[in-house]
């Protein structure tokens, strides 16, 4: 027998406005449960307890506090891999570039035309190995040229590199141009230039950052932190004193917050500067990828970071004589760097948002909780990493002759016979210097062939 409906009311029907009406399956549901029982039932007779929603105040709190947790986390991580050594910074930065190319490529990404191209995703992947193929080779050839150059089975790489690197990408080409279908030639083309636009504004870009710190920790660390405190110190003056939009593509950025910003780091540029030039860690190449902040570098430092006397004449006193001080170079080419990592850089994050509109994404990415993806915050740092490597070479490097540069020479342009010349002529050399002993060149007399007349 069916269980009797006691708990209906159809007397409160009139109250509630619903004469004539049948009552709704939630209605008949609260007068089925039992007087005491926990709560409304389903169909299947388990308790269903909706959540109850967040406000808008909680959602911004819960993405502050997470936002502000990863962020620290990231802070920590870049410090400790900073002073660990050069070789892990190179592995930041080379997942970084993988990341971000990932990021970049999956917007632009049509799920359903890629199931039927089952070697698009491949062909994105293999440019990708590809083009770091060529480029990290290109760096570890310049700068362990008496590394790679002295050893027999890389060698043969380093001498044919680029013409092997073409080859790779030749074959891709040809992989490309035979797997085209019909119908989906607009989407495998755009897919392709999508591809190389990725590559060139990330991968490119990346292997600077990767030379930079290779050239000296200073190169890597102060562009990076210059561009981050440009954009802490944008947030603050632009909600404290922010009025005049800067940009429409991104509304919350000031014409205040930019300029405050800018005279803000440089004062950061000057402090953080004169901190970093007094370790030789991180004004030293890194001719020891094994070394850390605590075993040091050791080097004759760049001319560029030691006191020099300049004469000022003070223009309102040209009658009094001039004044002399004391600076290093490097804290007039700070100038520029911090000029730069305002003014320019962060056209990096404009450019970066205008590709999130166009695509209608609110970020690259969910790969850092709280901030997007890793492209979301190393759109500047491409490139302010880029502008740093070019001025650099431009305006501080100094182009001496290396141990590597001597080898490749000898290698490239000396025969075997001459080679050996040049190994006795530099051991008699440094016999009379009193560098080695007599026995040293007596051993390689005995050894090494006579160059033949």
């Amino acid at each position: 027998m069916s269980r009797p409906r006691r708990s209906v009311q159809f007397q409160h029907r009139g109250s509630n406005g619903h004469h004539g009406r049948r009552p709704s399956i939630s209605e008949t549901s609260e007068g089925l449960s039992e007087p005491g029982s926990p709560g409304p039932r389903t169909m299947n007779g388990n308790s269903e307890k909706e959540p109850k929603p967040q406000t808008e105040y909680e959602k911004k709190k819960e993405t502050f506090i997470t936002r502000t947790i990863w962020t620290f986390v990231m802070i920590a991580g870049f410090f400790a891999a900073m002073f660990a050594g050069h070789i892990y910074i190179l592995a930041i930065v080379t997942a970084v570039q993988i990341v971000s190319f990932k990021e970049v490529i999956a917007i632009a990404n049509v799920p359903s035309r890629a199931k039927n191209l089952p070697f698009t995703r491949s062909l994105n992947w293999y440019f990708l190995g590809t083009s770091m193929y060529f480029l990290y080779g290109e760096s570890v050839i310049y700068y362990f040229k008496h590394i790679v150059l002295v050893d027999r089975i890389l060698l043969p790489f380093a001498t044919h590199h680029r013409f092997i690197s073409f080859m790779l990408y030749v074959m891709g080409f040809v992989f490309f141009v035979g797997s085209l279908q019909k119908g989906h030639y607009r989407f495998q083309f755009t897919q392709f230039a999508w591809t190389h636009m990725a590559l060139y504004l990330i991968n490119v870009q990346s292997h600077f950052i990767m030379n930079n710190t290779l050239e000296g920790m200073i190169w890597f660390f102060l562009p990076a932190s210059l561009v981050i405190t440009n954009d802490i110190f944008a947030y603050i003056c632009g909600i404290t004193f922010g009025r005049t939009q800067l940009i429409k593509l991104s509304p919350k950025k000031t014409v205040e917050g930019f300029v405050g910003a800018w005279i803000l780091t440089i004062l950061f540029g000057f402090a953080m500067t004169n901190v970093l030039m007094r370790y030789k860690y991180f004004i030293c190449p890194a001719n020891d990828l094994g070394s850390n902040f605590f075993t040091g570098l050791h080097c004759e430092p760049n001319p560029v970071f030691l006191p020099q006397e300049f004469t000022f004449q003070p223009p309102l006193l040209l009658h009094s004589p001039p004044r002399t001080f004391h600076i290093a170079p490097m804290q007039f080419h700070i100038l520029v760097f911090a000029s730069f990592a305002s003014l320019i850089a962060p056209f990096g994050g404009f450019f970066a948002s205008g590709l999130k509109r166009t695509f209608k994404v609110k970020d690259f990415g969910e790969s850092i909780p709280g901030h997007g993806g890793i492209t979301d915050r190393m759109d500047c740092q491409f490139i302010m990493g880029f502008f740093a490597f070019m001025y650099y070479q431009s305006f501080i490097a100094e182009y001496r002759a290396s141990v590597g540069g001597v080898i490749e020479t000898a290698i490239q342009g000396l025969s075997a016979e001459e080679q050996i010349e040049v190994v006795r002529g530099l051991t008699k050399y440094l016999v009379g210097q009193g560098q080695v002993g007599d026995g040293v060149f007596e051993c390689l007399a005995g050894v090494l062939p006579r160059r033949r007349r």
